[in-house]
């Protein structure tokens, strides 16, 4: 599993005869995800209306406190946007803090940048594009918003770019955010919607950045960039607080119950969000074939053999298995 999680096709063929169906607790995608509803047919038998698409970026700077519409620049997932934040900064050096997401160094690489992961922020400074996960996956570390509007000026004085993936800050603390301060410049925040409302298939996200910058973003993309169903299903789930606040407050107990399962087996979360949780573990490799003999997908690293990350259960039977599968195979600290 050497790069993402979620792929059952690549875990059923290192575990053939692990029992279906599959537990993946693989991802950081919210397992409890935002309630399904019939969509209009014209979502699907005509081309997006630009008046929608004006209503999601409204939507989006209110949920996350962009300044305005003019800020957020929509896609079809923060995935896509990769390629052209890069783009944004003609090819020098991008520094990504580590350990993080794969994905930055490999796309910035892609567009002609010499790109390094460093372990101390300080490091970034040095760089033409500095890339920071904020909360970090896979170990929820978090970044002071004072830090990181430094780091800004100091890029934003020679040129510079700052990318702030925010992908789990819907979980995280909201005062650490970035979105606000886009104004200033030199600053891109990507924001997914996939993961805290459970809709990862959807793809859509948002890059959260100065007008010229969003309208440029959005310029790439032309018309249409984002699918008549992602739209309703943003607008709607991005205005709805009572569901989200109530769903930050069911995910942290959740993310409780996994620290406390997980401690009982002598398993000691060191780090996450609520939506995932991070451990350091002397037998990791054996957690992870173990849990995988069981049909239970967790997360490994390969720059990290003793790290795992494991997402939230779905439901009791998956609460229940995992359990099951912790004790019939003695794990133990």
């Amino acid at each position: 599993m050497a790069d993402h999680g979620g792929s059952l096709g690549c875990a059923r063929s290192l575990f053939p005869h692990a029992p279906e169906p599959w537990v993946d607790l693989s991802t950081g995608i919210n397992p409890h995800s935002y309630p399904l509803f019939d969509l209009p047919a014209t979502a699907l038998t005509r081309l997006p209306e630009p008046g929608r698409a004006l209503e999601l970026a409204a939507g989006a700077a209110r949920a996350y406190r962009a300044p305005s519409a003019a800020h957020v620049a929509l896609a079809p997932g923060t995935q896509i946007l990769l390629p052209r934040v890069f783009s944004l900064v003609m090819p020098g050096r991008v520094a990504i803090l580590r350990p993080t997401y794969a994905e930055h160094a490999r796309t910035a690489a892609l567009c002609g940048h010499a790109a390094v992961e460093v372990s101390d922020f300080a490091a970034l400074a040095d760089a033409d594009v500095a890339v920071a996960v904020n909360p970090n996956n896979p170990d929820g570390r978090v970044v002071p918003r004072a830090d990181l509007l430094a780091l800004a000026g100091k890029l934003r004085s020679r040129g510079g770019l700052l990318v702030v993936d925010e992908a789990f800050m819907d979980v995280g603390p909201q005062d650490e955010s970035l979105c606000g301060d886009v104004e200033q410049g030199g600053i891109v925040v990507l924001r997914s919607f996939g993961k805290f409302f459970g809709l990862a298939g959807v793809r859509l996200g948002f890059a959260v950045a100065a007008p010229e910058i969003a309208a440029r973003l959005d310029g790439e993309f032309g018309p249409w960039s984002v699918s008549g169903p992602a739209l309703e299903y943003g607008i709607r789930a991005l205005e709805d607080r009572a569901w989200q606040d109530a769903m930050r407050v069911g995910l942290q107990a959740d993310s409780n119950r996994l620290d406390a399962l997980l401690a009982g087996f002598g398993i000691v979360v060191d780090g996450g969000t609520s939506l995932f949780r991070h451990v350091t573990h002397g037998s990791a490799a054996t957690l992870f074939d173990t849990l995988g003999k069981a049909g239970i997908l967790v997360r490994n690293f390969a720059d990290r053999p003793h790290a795992l990350r494991f997402g939230l259960p779905a439901d009791e039977p998956a609460w229940q298995r995992l359990e099951e599968a912790l004790r019939k195979n003695g794990i133990s600290g």
